[in-house]
């Protein structure tokens, strides 16, 4: 009898686990077009540590930001350590409003405000995307976010959001084409261009008037990417914007590395040709941002061009005692010459680029070249792994000084690049810790210290309060 019972039960057991799978009846299509929106949106970037071979989506990379370091979480459809528990509608208030199932506030490095342009069709995609064609992972994320004080109060983020999140969807322009309205869709909505190409104000949020005209992100900088010619990207042909997209490099103009070289490594390169050319023909369009040169994306004619650092320097500096090289000439010669060329021409397939006609040498904002010279360049696209050591703190290759990394960078801009620019150790320096710290970051420390000075002083003003009212 109890076999006969364990059999019903199993039986039954089965035949509701198969009802419950048949009624799913998951959409492969719905699981792809999710995927490519999650591409599209760059999840993998953050919400993967793949410096430290992350399973994806698992959550524990540091994103470095002016507060502190911002850890992504776990994505992946774990019940316990994910967001297998969350419903359609907790999925689409986190990504839209950045309010976690339980109520807490995201911080906006989760480029939420950028995600509310999603619709609702978008929303249920990824949502089954990540429910059903991600692999759960069990395990909590390597590291949780722990900023400072007072930023780690995340209820601040209601009063923030009241003020600078604009929660509303991507509404096509009746005037303009398919093509435009469909970059002006990835470019405001999932592929969050302005969360790192527009200027922030005091309180951290993107300054609209200034759309896309650059920002300093970290160590990097994000360049004007508006249609102005000279500041901005408006002097770059369609073929050559579509190109660095997809490949990270766009020969005579520039080459991706830091943060931009992670969205095409995981994003662009994988978009169809249809999509990056959507997002061009829209980036032709935004307003263009004045400010000449001022961190753009034009390239620059050699200051002097050709200038060959062997033809003087051959057996002219000796190492020191030290047996280390002195003088941005010699460190050049010594570090640089040998893939770069001794005229900054780069190699002749250009996988060393040229060190004129590039960005990241033309502009008046030298963090990038600064932060190439520290950090390197590490990108797989099209195909190829491109990489150049950085020299900075654990470099493999060699570490370098603040001043010599600033000797190195200013040759490279009076020989190559914007002479007009020049790199002190305390730009080398700021770099090298991270960046300019944005002014809530500077008045931090001077917070609690504030607010005990502050507690002093109303105690103080209410005993004398209560001496005087006594004496009466």
């Amino acid at each position: 009898m109890n076999k006969i019972a364990h059999s019903l039960s199993a039986a039954l057991l089965l035949g509701c686990g198969l009802a419950a799978h048949a009624g799913e009846n998951i959409d492969g299509d719905l699981i792809a077009r999710g995927k490519a929106l999650a591409v599209a949106s760059d999840c993998m970037a953050c919400h993967t540590n793949t410096p430290q071979q992350g399973k994806p989506y698992a959550g524990g990379y540091g994103i470095a930001s002016p507060m502190g370091t911002i850890y992504a979480t776990n994505i992946t459809p774990s019940v316990k350590y994910g967001i297998g528990g969350y419903s359609e509608a907790e999925f689409a208030a986190a990504l839209r409003t950045g309010i976690r199932k339980d109520g807490a506030h995201l911080y906006p490095a989760m480029p939420y405000t950028a995600y509310t342009r999603l619709s609702d069709d978008e929303i249920h995609a990824l949502y089954t995307y990540f429910m059903h064609g991600v692999a759960p992972v069990d395990e909590p994320a390597a590291h949780e976010t722990a900023l400072p004080f007072p930023f780690n109060i995340r209820l601040s983020m209601a009063a923030w959001n009241l003020l600078y999140l604009d929660n509303a969807r991507f509404t096509p322009d009746p005037a303009k084409g398919d093509m435009w309205n469909e970059g002006a869709a990835l470019v405001q909505g999932a592929a969050h261009c302005g969360t790192c190409h527009t200027p922030r104000n005091v309180m951290m949020a993107e300054d609209d008037s200034r759309f896309l005209a650059g920002a300093q992100l970290g160590s990097w900088y994000a360049p004007n990417i508006t249609s102005d010619p000279h500041a901005g990207i408006g002097g770059w042909s369609e073929q050559e914007l579509v190109n660095y997209l997809k490949t990270g490099r766009a020969a005579g103009r520039g080459q991706a590395a830091g943060p931009m070289a992670e969205a095409v490594e995981h994003s662009f390169q994988h978009l169809s040709e249809r999509e990056l050319r959507a997002i061009v023909t829209y980036l032709k369009t935004v307003p263009a941002q004045g400010e000449e040169g001022k961190g753009g994306a034009e390239g620059s004619a050699p200051a002097q061009p050709h200038y060959n650092v062997e033809l003087n320097l051959r057996g002219a500096n000796p190492p020191n005692v030290n047996h280390t090289l002195n003088g941005g000439e010699a460190l050049y010669s010594g570090y640089c010459a040998s893939c770069h060329q001794p005229d900054g021409s780069g190699s002749r397939n250009q996988a060393y680029p040229s060190l004129f006609n590039n960005s990241a040498t033309s502009g008046s904002n030298p963090s990038n070249l600064i932060a190439t010279i520290l950090l390197g360049v590490d990108r797989q696209a099209d195909g190829k792994h491109v990489l150049m050591p950085g020299f900075g703190e654990g470099s493999y290759v060699g570490e370098l000084t603040d001043k010599q990394v600033a000797d190195i960078a200013n040759f490279v801009l009076q020989k190559y690049g914007n002479s007009a620019v020049s790199v002190t150790e305390a730009d080398v320096s700021e770099v090298r810790a991270g960046g300019p710290k944005p002014l809530l970051a500077r008045v931090q420390p001077m917070i609690v210290p504030g607010m005990v000075v502050g507690v002093i002083i109303v105690i103080l003003l209410v005993i004398w309060w209560l001496r005087r009212r006594a004496r009466r």
